[in-house]
């Protein structure tokens, strides 16, 4: 008779160890989804807002209607660099496109266009990339002073784009910016990382 009820003790005591830890199982899967969802929905509230570009100012960096990814984190730790290529709305329009061009003014500097050159605080900007003189320089034909939240950009297609040197996009304030274009997903054959 005590065999028996150590038996069943025992068989009692193994159903209940196995039960509290298929629970314990149960809750560390959840844990796990959770970590999972919540570091996805991080990724893609910081680096995975699709932005879609319009036009060809930035044509050959950018076609009409490629898809990009931008980072909003970086710049929230940080500042834009020169040449970063950013997403922003122009005038922080709530209800305009996002615009995309590539910044070339930092705060603090001034920036004239003449003779199809750029020029950065009096000193010609050599660009990396060879693009083709400056036909327009809009309002930049004067020297423009920017304020210590402001950025000049420009699009690639110097000749063919709405940019700082149009008073309808002006120069661009930090608080309108939205972040910086990094990845084009879309078309999927132009897939890769933007510089």
């Amino acid at each position: 008779m005590m065999r028996r009820e150590k038996r069943a003790t025992r068989k009692r005591q193994k159903e209940k160890k196995s039960m509290l830890e298929q629970v314990k199982g149960i809750l560390i899967w959840i844990f796990e989804i959770a970590v999972v969802v919540l570091i996805a929905f991080v990724l893609v509230l910081f680096f995975g807002q699709m932005r879609s570009n319009t036009g060809q100012s930035m044509e050959t960096t950018l076609s009409d209607g490629d898809h990009v990814l931008i980072d909003t984190f970086s710049y929230r730790i940080g500042t834009p660099k020169r040449n970063d290529i950013i997403a922003f709305k122009p005038n922080g329009s709530s209800t305009s496109h996002s615009y995309i061009k590539r910044v070339i003014g930092l705060p603090g500097e001034t920036v004239q266009i003449k003779d199809g050159m750029i020029y950065i605080n009096g000193k010609v900007y050599l660009e990396k990339t060879d693009y083709p003189a400056i036909t327009n320089p809009g309002l930049a034909a004067e020297e423009i002073t920017l304020g210590v939240t402001e950025y000049f950009v420009l699009g690639d297609n110097r000749n063919n784009s709405e940019d700082s040197r149009y008073a309808d996009i002006g120069l661009v304030d930090a608080d309108y910016i939205e972040g910086r274009v990094w990845l084009r997903i879309l078309p999927s054959d132009s897939f890769d990382l933007i510089k």
